[in-house]
């Protein structure tokens, strides 16, 4: 269940009840694909910097170890060791990553595995199947995430058939969470919009999937290769006819100013590699900017990478010390920087609450990007 608190303009300040916790909103999910955050980034760890959420990835864990191996073992939970709540999306973003790998039909999708080659199919149903049997506590619809530049004939297909494999999902997943040896019985599920950058294509998709009352709504399709205006527009557009009662997911995004844009226009959900996938090349994000821990004139710097910062990596080492950790290409390096973004982003997501909070969130924003700039 999600309980609006409070709206500052169009920013939401939520909390999603779910029975593996409550989850306060907006809220940044910080990305385990495979079960794990790159960089050597334990569960404890995730405790420790404020993770509310992780998210991991259906495709990735069908493949291996085999969602079958999972429920086998206890779930998503019991496998890694974590408590709190976890989303894991549909494998449909597969379906436009390995272009190159994949037939779409009505029922389905045709793939090859990028690891071994061996055909898989994935469905609404399979989808639903995979994600019950890893028992994550929000499971997303199985769409396709068409390219942002495909043309308006194939956008209207592929948002009919993502609209009709929505409704096989939602059928799935009542069943499936009807069955007495399903391992989370009260598994979330939430719907896709899409449709690139046609503005009707996407209002008349956000109408459809509403009348199905799911428990979210996602934005998907974005960040893919449209600039930063155009992802501001559609959202403009489209989260108005998404339900204000609901959680609002914006899929993949994104940079903190993607994310402070973002929610100033109701979206109260995120995700994104950046965080992580930066840190692991000595890239690190401050109030001020962003820091490449590579460059030579960190070499003497006795500073943490940020003042004030109470992450692991700031709390007790030097931006010297961790710039000659990368150079020397140990593992502690990478993980200090992963450590330090993450933490740098729920951090900012506890900010963006309070904002809203206090009926402050424009000031705040102005201040945070002009501070980043």
């Amino acid at each position: 269940m999600y309980e609006l608190i409070k709206q500052d303009g169009l920013a939401k300040r939520g909390r999603l009840h779910t029975v593996h916790g409550v989850v306060e909103t907006p809220v940044f999910m910080n990305v385990g694909t495979a079960a794990a955050i790159k960089g050597a980034v334990s569960t404890d760890d995730l405790r420790g910097i404020k993770t509310q959420i992780e998210l991991s990835n259906t495709y990735h864990l069908h493949v291996r170890p085999g969602d079958e191996v999972v429920r086998k073992l206890g779930g998503l939970h019991r496998f890694m060791a974590w408590d709190k709540p976890i989303l894991t999306d549909s494998g449909g973003f597969q379906v436009f990553s390995l272009a190159g790998l994949r037939r779409i039909k009505e029922e389905g999708v045709y793939f090859n595995s990028h690891i071994d080659g061996r055909k898989i199919f994935m469905g609404p149903e399979e989808s639903m199947q995979i994600q019950s049997n890893l028992a994550s506590t929000i499971a997303m619809a199985f769409d396709e995430c068409p390219s942002s530049v495909a043309d308006r004939e194939y956008m209207e297909r592929s948002v009919a058939r993502t609209a009709r494999w929505l409704n096989r999902c939602k059928k799935e997943m009542d069943r499936l969470n009807s069955l007495p040896d399903t391992i989370n019985r009260h598994q979330m599920l939430f719907g896709i919009n899409q449709g690139g950058v046609y503005e009707d294509i996407r209002i008349r998709h956000a109408q459809e999937i509403t009348e199905l009352n799911l428990d979210g709504y996602a934005v998907g399709g974005l960040a893919v290769g449209e600039s930063h205006e155009e992802m501001y527009r559609i959202l403009e557009a489209v989260v108005p006819y998404l339900p204000t009662a609901k959680p609002t997911y914006l899929m993949g995004v994104g940079t903190p100013a993607n994310i402070l844009e973002a929610v100033d226009r109701g979206v109260d959900f995120f995700d994104c590699v950046y965080p992580s996938r930066n840190g692991r090349h000595g890239h690190v994000y401050t109030n001020q900017g962003k820091l490449n821990l590579f460059n030579a004139k960190y070499e003497l710097d006795e500073r943490p990478v940020e003042e004030g910062c109470q992450c692991p990596a700031c709390r007790t080492y030097s931006r010297a010390y961790i710039r000659h950790l990368l150079k020397a290409k140990e593992m502690l390096g990478m993980r200090l920087c992963v450590l330090h973004n993450l933490y740098f982003y729920n951090t900012m997501m506890e900010e963006i609450r309070e904002a809203i909070e206090e009926g402050r969130y424009r000031e705040y924003k102005a201040k945070k990007l002009s501070g980043m700039a």
